[in-house]
C-alpha cells in the first residue's frame, strides 16, 4: 500500500477517477442537451475521456486535445481543468501559457458555432467570463506545482551532493589517518631492518634484512603516492585518550557525559581508536544540538572479537527553541568511517532514547 500510495501511476489513476467522478454529475444534463446520448452512453464517453489522464505525465497533450473535443461536443469544462493543470505541472510555464491561449481561442471558435453558448451565457463576454478564469486558474496552479517540484528536486540533489561530499571528506580523513599512523610504522620497520642489516654484516641473513628494508621503503613510497596527505599539516584524530576531553567539552555545553571505556579497549590499534573517537565526537555534537542539557551515556566495550561503541541520550521532550544548525551529513561520515573498517553503524530511537551503536572488528587476538 505504501509503494502504491507513492507511485506516480497511482496518482494518475486517482486524477482520472476524480475527473470522471466530477463529470458524472453532469451526465443527466448532457443526456438532455444531446439527444444522441443517453445516461449510459454519456457516462461511457466521459469515462473514455477521463481515462486519457493516465497519460498526463508522458503525453499531457493527449488529454488536453480530448478535453477540447469534449468542450466542443458536450460543453464539458471539467476535463479541461485537469488537462491544463497537467500541462503546467509536467511541462512548465511556457507550454501551459500556450495551451491556455489555445484553449481560449478554441472556446471562442466554438462560441461562434450554432448551439453555443447554451446555458453559459447569452453573449461572448459572459461566456469568456466563465471560460477564461477556469483555464487561467488551472494552468496557474499547475505552474506553481511545477516550480514546487523543481525546488524539491533541487533540494534532494543538494542533500545527496552534501552526503556524497561528506563521504568523500571522511574517506580522505581515513586516508590521512592511515598515512599518519601506518606510514610511521612502515618507517620504523624500514629503519629497524637497516639496523639489523648493518649488525648482520658477513652473516647469511644480511641480504634478507636489506630486502626487508627495501620492501618497507617501497610500501611507504606507495602509501605516500596513493593516500591524500593532510594539506593543513593538522595532526591525526586522537584516539581513546581524547575521549575525556570530548566529555569535558560536552559538559561545558550543558550535557553531562557518563563515559565507560573497557580497559581492554586501550590495546586497540591507533586506526580503530581514531574511528571510535570520530563516532563519539559526532554523537556528542548531535546530542548537544537536538537534546541540550540531557545526560549522555558512552560505553566502549569488547564483545568477543568485536568492538562495540554505544552512545545513548534521552529524547528531548520538546524541540529546541532554535532549530539546530546542521548539514545533515554527520551520520554519513560516521557510517563511512565505520564501514571502511568492516563494521556496521545503527542510529535509531529506542525506549525514549536515541541510540547510536557502532560495531567493528577489534583486531585483537582472542
Amino acid at each position: 500500500m505504501d509503494r502504491w500510495a507513492e507511485s506516480p501511476r497511482a496518482a494518475d489513476v486517482v486524477a482520472a477517477l476524480s475527473a470522471f467522478g466530477l463529470m458524472l454529475l453532469d451526465v443527466p444534463g448532457l443526456a438532455r442537451e444531446d439527444n444522441s446520448l443517453t445516461g449510459a452512453t454519456a457516462a461511457l464517453a466521459l469515462a473514455a475521456g477521463a481515462a486519457t489522464l493516465v497519460l498526463r505525465r508522458k503525453a499531457p497533450w493527449v488529454p488536453f486535445l480530448v478535453a477540447l473535443g469534449l468542450l466542443g461536443w458536450l460543453h464539458e469544462l471539467t476535463m479541461i481543468q485537469f488537462a491544463l493543470y497537467s500541462l503546467g505541472r509536467f511541462r512548465g510555464r511556457r507550454i501551459a501559457v500556450l495551451a491556455t491561449a489555445l484553449y481560449v481561442g478554441t472556446a471562442c471558435a466554438y462560441y461562434e458555432m450554432p448551439g453555443w453558448p447554451g446555458p453559459h451565457g447569452e453573449n461572448l463576454s459572459d461566456f469568456l467570463g466563465l471560460v477564461v478564469p477556469i483555464g487561467v486558474l488551472a494552468a496557474g496552479v499547475g505552474i506553481a506545482a511545477h516550480r514546487h517540484d523543481l525546488v524539491r528536486a533541487l533540494e534532494t540533489q543538494r542533500r545527496e551532493a552534501a552526503a556524497r561530499q561528506a563521504v568523500q571528506e571522511e574517506r580522505i580523513s581515513v586516508g590521512r589517518d592511515v598515512h599518519d599512523l601506518v606510514g610511521r610504522e612502515l618507517t620504523v620497520l624500514a629503519v629497524r631492518a637497516e639496523v639489523l642489516a648493518v649488525r648482520a654484516r658477513g652473516e647469511a641473513h644480511r641480504k634478507d634484512f636489506e630486502e626487508l628494508a627495501d620492501t618497507a621503503r617501497r610500501a611507504h613510497h606507495m602509501l605516500n603516492e596513493t593516500v591524500v596527505r593532510r594539506g593543513d599539516g593538522a595532526a591525526a584524530t586522537p584516539g581513546l585518550e581524547g575521549l575525556t576531553a570530548l566529555a569535558e567539552e560536552s559538559e561545558r555545553m550543558g550535557s553531562p557525559v557518563h563515559l565507560v571505556v573497557a580497559e581492554e579497549a586501550k590495546a586497540l590499534s591507533p586506526l580503530r581508536q581514531t574511528a571510535v573517537h570520530r563516532v563519539v565526537q559526532e554523537c556528542l555534537t548531535n546530542a548537544a544540538k537536538h537534546a541540550p542539557g540531557l545526560p549522555v551515556g558512552v560505553t566502549i566495550e569488547l564483545d568477543g572479537p568485536s568492538l562495540r561503541v554505544e552512545v545513548r541520550n534521552p529524547l528531548a521532550p520538546a524541540p529546541p527553541h532554535r532549530a539546530p544548525v546542521s548539514t545533515g551529513t554527520g551520520l554519513f561520515s560516521m557510517d563511512e568511517r565505520v564501514t571502511s573498517m568492516g563494521g556496521t553503524l545503527h542510529a535509531r530511537p529506542e525506549h525514549g532514547a536515541y541510540v547510536v551503536t557502532a560495531t567493528l572488528p577489534s583486531g585483537l587476538p582472542r
